[in-house]
């Protein structure tokens, strides 16, 4: 039974009930964030029932000693944690001598939470009865400003609604936080200095280590019935850690009282000097006011759904799912600086340490391309150009590799290698090809080259040299094997010849090999620069050709499928549908060693192939492959349902697509697998975008040419979509009869529609 509390909404995600077994969920679901930073939905006011803390600040990491019972040669030392920053968003409320608080209040009713996507705001409010008698209505809003993404606002606002109240407001920022998950339970923030100023207060810490600064800030305003009544506070307490401000006031009955707190962080990243960086910040913020931050967040926002908004019409929970992984995306990463990437959980949890995994080439790239300016998806690829030299390091250090082959991490915070598990650290290499694939489909979509001469030969050379190494000539076979993988199915470990990460091990090679005599032909400087760069041969690029040449892939002939690996059709294969319900989900039900020897598999592997390479592939081979896993498949992982519904589509298995799309859309809304208390899964959610407009749109890049092969759910009236195809924005309107083009540019575009050239001008409707 998946949870269902979330009430169905085109534009916001509702919560109309106060349950404490939810809060965790909630504090995951209604999380917000700007690009730059990025809080959990706690609450405001102190909350003694079960609560996970978080807010997180892009860019800023600890490196957490790895906690293994024995050590192996390679393993990381340290697995790097996104931090859980110092707290600005606490405000505890004492009304007429006693503490609010959700958890000891006599009765909570008209209990309301609205996370408005629309507009990018989370606003709360209840109606509560405290121990000492006193009703009070409550509503907060709070939001995170895109135009000033250092800055965050709360309205906290209190009604008496039986007797006159005294209410005490106390403000505080706090820098004595810890994170959930961390391996020894230590500290990673050392306070350096704080400082108050009238209602501004400012406490500066720095991390152990990794010595990033950050100033918190606040500013507080107190207010009756909307006006400011120019209170100053009296100091609680201070702290080396804390500051908190106290302000006591007198409200009557039915009269209205708030608090308008300005807080947020300025970090080393940007400021030499944190704390007068945070003093401008907060004058910025002041001067605008809360009415005119308000609006420019309402307008910030309005920019970001023009491009990126899909439509649904007929379905309001799959609406809501869209816009809510669409929401979620661009709270993450707005693509405005090339040293941040996009963590899996983002800002709303700590799991998975907040790093960057082959999640962002594979699923991420392609919603960033197309939602907004190519200018963010090469900086999304300069990201791992950057980080090239320590992915040399890596191969060297770890495997043994020589003349400047690279292994890219599996997670990373600054381009070291930080995931201390070994079996995905040291066997999970296919995601080396993922990077690769990210610079070819960049290419292919945009048109862009440049990048290839300017930095990504030199990522597509260090990635080429790495398989070429890792394969090993098998006398037995007579071809070239790769021994001690584990695929994208992380349900097997330590298999021989997986077939995904041999297809795209040979694509690898063949596509560097293809690039460098290119920019030979076509950019002949940057051809020369980058040969004696890495010292490239002749005679090992024909080294490189044997390998891709003769690479073995395992297949079944009777069967007519690509095998998984060696080893699959050993296994006792038992389908999904024979697996007693009971036990799953699997991986919180089975040992690892049961885990390990089952057939079952987490997420698309052979379909992993088959969903990045179709060309390669007849749709015959997609089928019976397709049918074969998929019917193996129990979707453990967050990025398996949305390559199986784009597939579905592709088959004309349109039930099985919407029911794919479903799961992948409200994930984390339905909570599906029982985790989204620990933070939502953004990464997958940009899947959710492709299994729309690759899957039921049907979008492919073909020879610089837009291809579409609309197709529709039962259950749908109609959807629409918009691409930004290098620089011309296209509008794709599909419904159960037609399909409608139209596009914003200022030339005419050739685009395919089943099949057909079809003709799109400027600001003219043209309906397939």
């Amino acid at each position: 039974m998946n949870q269902d509390y979330i009430k169905p909404d085109n534009w916001s995600i509702i919560e109309e009930e106060f349950d404490v077994e939810s809060v965790k969920s909630s504090e995951s679901l209604f999380s917000i964030g700007n690009g730059a930073m990025g809080q959990r939905a706690n609450f405001e006011e102190n909350y003694t029932g079960e609560t996970f803390q978080g807010s997180y600040i892009a860019g800023i990491y600890y490196p957490d000693k790895t906690k293994v019972g024995w050590w192996k040669n390679g393993y990381p030392k340290y697995f790097a944690k996104v931090l859980n920053a110092p707290n600005w968003i606490g405000i505890d409320i004492e009304i007429n001598g006693e503490n609010l608080d959700l958890n000891a209040c006599a009765k909570v009713k008209n209990f309301r939470r609205e996370l408005n996507m629309k507009e990018g705001w989370y606003n709360r409010s209840f109606e509560a009865t405290l121990q000492n008698g006193t009703e009070v209505s409550v509503n907060v809003r709070r939001f995170l400003s895109l135009n000033l993404d250092e800055v965050g606002v709360i309205n906290y606002e209190i009604t008496p609604l039986n007797k006159e109240a005294q209410i005490i407001y106390k403000p505080y920022i706090d820098a004595g936080v810890t994170n959930e998950d961390a391996n020894w339970d230590e500290t990673f923030w050392e306070p350096l200095e704080t400082k108050d100023n009238e209602n501004e207060a400012f406490v500066t810490a720095q991390t152990f280590k990794t010595h990033f600064k950050v100033t918190t800030f606040m500013q507080n305003s107190i207010l009756s019935n909307g006006k400011n009544l120019n209170l100053s506070p009296e100091i609680v307490s201070a702290t080396k850690e804390k500051i908190q401000f106290s302000y006591a006031v007198s409200v009557a009955q039915n009269t209205t009282s708030s608090i308008q707190k300005i807080g947020g962080y300025t970090v080393s990243l940007n400021h030499e000097n944190t704390l007068s960086g945070a003093e401008n910040v907060i004058k910025e913020a002041l001067t605008k006011g809360y009415d005119q931050l308000l609006a420019d967040q309402i307008e910030a926002w309005e920019k970001i759904w023009e491009m990126s908004d899909i439509t649904i019409d007929g379905d309001v929970k799959a609406q809501q799912g869209i816009r809510f992984n669409i929401f979620q995306l661009n709270q993450t990463y707005l693509g405005k600086d090339s040293r941040l990437n996009i963590g899996p959980k983002g800002f709303t949890g700590e799991k998975y340490g907040g790093s960057t995994y082959w999640d962002t080439e594979a699923y991420c790239i392609p919603f960033y391309m197309a939602t907004k300016d190519q200018q963010v998806a090469r900086n999304l690829l300069t990201y791992r150009y950057n980080q090239l030299d320590k992915a040399i390091e890596n191969a060297e250090k770890n495997l043994g590799f020589k003349n400047g082959a690279a292994l890219y991490p599996m997670v990373t915070m600054n381009g070291e290698e930080c995931h201390n598990e070994w079996e995905i650290t040291h066997e999970e290499i296919h995601r080396n090809g993922a990077i690769a694939f990210a610079i070819f489909n960049y290419y292919r979509f945009t048109g862009d080259y440049s990048y290839i001469p300017e930095k990504g030969l030199e990522v597509l050379i260090g990635i080429a040299r790495f398989w070429h190494q890792r394969a090993n000539f098998s006398k037995d076979k007579n071809q070239f094997v790769i021994l001690g993988v584990t695929g994208p199915n992380e349900y097997e470990n330590n298999v021989n010849n997986n077939f995904y990460t041999n297809f795209i091990a040979k694509w690898c090679i063949d596509y560097a090999y293809e690039q460098i005599q290119k920019v030979s032909l076509e950019y002949p400087s940057d051809h020369k620069r980058i040969i004696e760069k890495v010292k490239l041969s002749d005679t090992e690029l024909q080294e490189w050709k044997k390998v891709s040449g003769n690479m073995y892939f395992p297949k079944s002939e009777e069967l007519g499928v690509y095998l998984q690996q060696d080893g699959f059709l050993d296994k006792d294969l038992v389908l999904v549908k024979d697996l007693d319900k009971s036990q799953r989900p699997i991986n919180q039900k089975w040992s690892w060693d049961r885990i390990l020897r089952s057939p079952y598999i987490k997420q698309a592997d052979v379909l992993q192939c088959f969903y990045f390479f179709e060309e390669h592939f007849s749709k015959e081979e997609l089928q019976s492959n397709f049918e074969f896993y998929e019917a193996f498949t129990v979707h453990e992982s967050s990025l398996s349902p949305c390559v199986h519904s784009i597939q579905a589509a592709k088959l004309d298995k349109m039930d099985m697509a919407y029911t794919f799309y479903l799961r992948t859309s409200r994930l984390d809304l339905d909570d599906y697998n029982k985790e989204v208390e620990e933070g939502c899964h953004i990464t997958s959610m940009a899947g959710t975008w492709m299994s729309i407009v690759e899957g039921f749109g049907g979008m492919r890049v073909k020879n610089d040419t837009l291809h579409f092969s609309p197709k529709i759910p039962k259950e749908w009236t109609g959807y629409s979509f918009k691409i930004n195809f290098r620089n011309s924005i296209i509008k794709v309107a599909i419904n159960q009869n037609e399909t409608q083009l139209s596009h914003e540019g200022d030339k005419e575009l050739t685009v395919s529609v089943n099949g057909k050239a079809v003709l799109v001008t400027p600001n003219t409707l043209v309906t397939v």
